[in-house]
């Protein structure tokens, strides 16, 4: 028994950042084999992927020629977003990264001033490696540091001037959160004032018709162009659109070649986009709904199971996604996780959990088709699952 003992005592033990990564390796396939899920998201395995392939006749003549450069279908998905957000025309992009430089750039151009204004949180300013300064010469500025978007005081008050406000709808990294519908037509005209053109980064623009009370082509026409995503609320393989005026357009369609994405064939990807279009994005007035009662039953959860402190942001969600914040260490709230989907099959919180401070948690939830089955009660209960494997 000693001999057990000491050798026992001589294995290494693994790492914080081993641990970790044995985590992630676990919640995947805790997510895979998990019978409840809030959503199930557009990560899976190949087969799986294909699978929303499987009915393409019904979206688009497969007997066509395929597309080449950007015809064909390329043309027909962005004939049917411009036509959804009420503009005169859209071009398809590989990625929301490069279109929104290349819509930016255009703008930088026309206006004669190649600053954007925008929030430190947006995207461009947190995941993109700075690419505005470094690709396309642009000169971002930040707006308020609140997590909000910014007020139209605040870009009255803005201390120089800027050829373009770019504005992300909802703002992702402060809780995917949205101005009121006033506020955000104010905070347009304030832009105008100041002769600056408007962009929206609207990534996740589909899920915000519920909170606006608006159509998407009314929400779009607030702005002078519209970036849109195909693969964040409606499970494409990927691709975007840059929707505006036609001269914009045909503009971003020449440095959409000069930065690489005249992309030989598309039609896999967009054919994904045209199924999002078609099944998700009519459901997604429901996801956002069934969130705000997701939303709810976790507050009630974490209060009846006695944590001293818990907080869902926004309280009522403006999209189908919000964060929830925890007392606790990251790393133990995440192993909780998972240990709660492995042991029941269960899994509540799918997405990683981040540290903002010391001993505070806090992860995204999505909800989709899949938490539309969950009710309040089975929130509560999955929660309690939760509390009794925290430390």
């Amino acid at each position: 028994m000693a001999e057990t003992v000491e050798q026992d005592a001589r294995e290494p033990v693994a790492s914080v950042e081993e641990q970790r990564k044995q985590r992630f390796e676990r919640r995947k396939a805790a997510y895979r084999g998990a019978r409840r899920v809030l959503a199930r998201s557009s990560i899976g395995t190949l087969r799986e992927r294909l699978a929303v392939l499987q009915t393409a006749e019904e979206l688009y003549d497969l007997d066509e020629t395929a597309d080449l450069y950007g015809n064909g279908i390329v043309e027909a998905l962005e004939t049917k977003a411009a036509g959804l957000l009420g503009t005169e025309a859209a071009a398809f992009f590989p990625t929301g990264t490069m279109a929104q430089q290349v819509a930016l750039r255009c703008w930088a151009g026309r206006t004669g001033n190649p600053t954007v204004a925008l929030h430190p949180l947006a995207h461009p300013e947190v995941h993109e490696r700075h690419a505005f300064t470094q690709v396309s010469g642009l000169r971002p500025v930040r707006l308020s540091s609140e997590p909000r978007l910014p007020t139209a005081a605040e870009i009255r008050d803005f201390e120089e001037p800027f050829g373009a406000l770019m504005l992300e709808l909802p703002l992702r990294d402060a809780g995917f959160v949205l101005p009121s519908w006033k506020e955000l037509t104010e905070v347009v005209e304030a832009a105008r004032e100041r002769d600056a053109v408007v962009h929206f980064d609207g990534a996740r623009l589909w899920e915000t018709t519920v909170h606006f009370g608006r159509p998407l082509h009314e929400i779009a026409a607030l702005a002078d162009s519209v970036y849109v995503s195909f693969y964040k609320s409606l499970n494409g393989f990927g691709g975007a659109a840059l929707a505006g005026p036609r001269t914009l357009v045909e503009e971003a369609k020449t440095w959409r070649h000069r930065y690489g994405g005249q992309v030989f064939q598309q039609f896999p990807t967009v054919l994904s986009a045209l199924a999002g279009l078609e099944r998700e994005l009519p459901r997604l007035p429901d996801y956002v709904r069934h969130a705000r009662v997701v939303a709810a039953a976790l507050r009630e959860g974490f209060a009846a199971a006695g944590v001293p402190w818990a907080r869902v942001h926004p309280e009522e969600p403006h999209t189908n996604e919000f964060q929830v914040w925890l007392p606790y260490d990251a790393d133990a709230v995440a192993e909780a996780a998972v240990r709660q989907a492995e042991e029941t099959g269960t899994l509540l919180f799918a997405r990683p959990w981040d540290a903002p401070g010391p001993g505070l948690a806090v992860t995204e939830i999505d909800v989709r088709a899949a938490g539309l089955e969950w009710t309040a009660e089975d929130v509560k209960a999955a929660v309690a699952e939760f509390v009794s494997r925290l430390p």
